[in-house]
């Protein structure tokens, strides 16, 4: 190959890094431009609520990185066969999917994965409280993230009356062994909890209430929970209290501003987690085989998705 055949090559390549990058800001521009469908009133009221949001290009350049780290980290729990588990919890609206999205969005679904438990059915209310949540635990060489866990006992199912004042003792006798056994087991437990100001959940109901796309997140138990604000309040602290074990004990995430709650908490699991760069063997791509009887057959055009755009 001559040297000007090699820098058309090299060329070629960078441009296609480049397009790869580009599609990949694109996918994260796709993912924050979530324009709430808002009257310019509403509008006004959140930005002058978030006069110090963090700007996009320094939140697009963290988040990217800490990605980065993020695979760096899941292939070092896949080569090591550790086994993570990430607690997240908090007041409704307070971010806890936006951040479990931006952990997950550049990991292996098959290493990272998320559990988000619906309510508990009636052979499941039968049973050992903890008993529906084991088989979701972590084994070796995975991620598992909980959206919302076991602490709905300690918080929506003791103020709303779901469990009765025996129940609710009964769990705080035992999750705090429970949550030793787990890390006896090898687990390495992160418990954290989102939290966001009265005033910051307000403004986020409201904008869910005139969002057609939001909407969907908006439930009866969610505006029950706006009147129950200072019992909730009252719940966490009570929690906070009986279970901040030292053997897995709560980080609480401050998500007013929801890019640096997002960045922070992806921070902080990297810090706690004893992770090392995995080297891999350098993968080279096999020539394609061309066989001189292939032919390709020409498909019906129904079988194709029609070309809208």
């Amino acid at each position: 190959m001559s040297e000007s055949d090699k820098m058309s090559e090299e060329e070629y390549q960078r441009s296609w890094i480049e397009a790869e990058l580009e599609e990949t800001l694109d996918d994260l521009f796709e993912a924050e431009f979530n324009q709430p469908i808002l009257t310019e009133e509403l509008r006004k009221i959140y930005k002058d609520k978030h006069p110090d949001m963090l700007d996009r290009r320094t939140y697009y350049s963290n988040l990217l990185r800490l990605q980065s780290e993020l695979v760096k980290l899941q292939d070092w729990v896949e080569h090591t066969k550790s086994k993570v588990l990430i607690i997240c919890e908090g007041r409704d609206s307070a971010g806890k999917g936006g951040v479990i999205k931006r952990i997950t969005q550049r990991m292996n679904p098959r290493v990272a994965r998320v559990v988000a438990l619906p309510a508990p059915t009636e052979r499941e209310q039968s049973q050992w409280y903890f008993q529906r949540f084991v088989p979701h635990l972590p084994a070796g060489g995975e991620i598992v993230l909980f959206d919302r866990s076991w602490y709905n006992r300690a918080g929506v199912e003791r103020v709303m009356g779901f469990a009765s004042d025996a129940e609710v003792d009964q769990f705080f006798h035992d999750v705090p062994e429970f949550e030793r056994m787990l890390v006896r087991s090898g687990i390495i437990v992160l418990k954290y909890w989102f939290s966001i100001t009265d005033e910051e959940q307000q403004l986020r109901f409201l904008m869910r209430i005139h969002d057609p796309m939001k909407q969907w997140k908006l439930s009866a138990m969610d505006l029950e929970s706006r009147i129950r604000w200072e019992d909730y309040t009252r719940a966490k602290e009570d929690m906070f209290a009986k279970t901040n074990i030292p053997e897995a004990p709560w980080y609480i995430v401050e998500g007013n501003d929801k890019k640096r709650e997002r960045l922070n908490c992806i921070e902080h699991i990297l810090s706690k987690i004893p992770y090392q760069e995995v080297e891999h063997e350098k993968v080279d791509l096999p020539e394609r085989v061309f066989n001189p009887d292939y032919e390709r057959r020409v498909l019906p055009d129904e079988l194709y998705v029609p070309k809208v755009y």
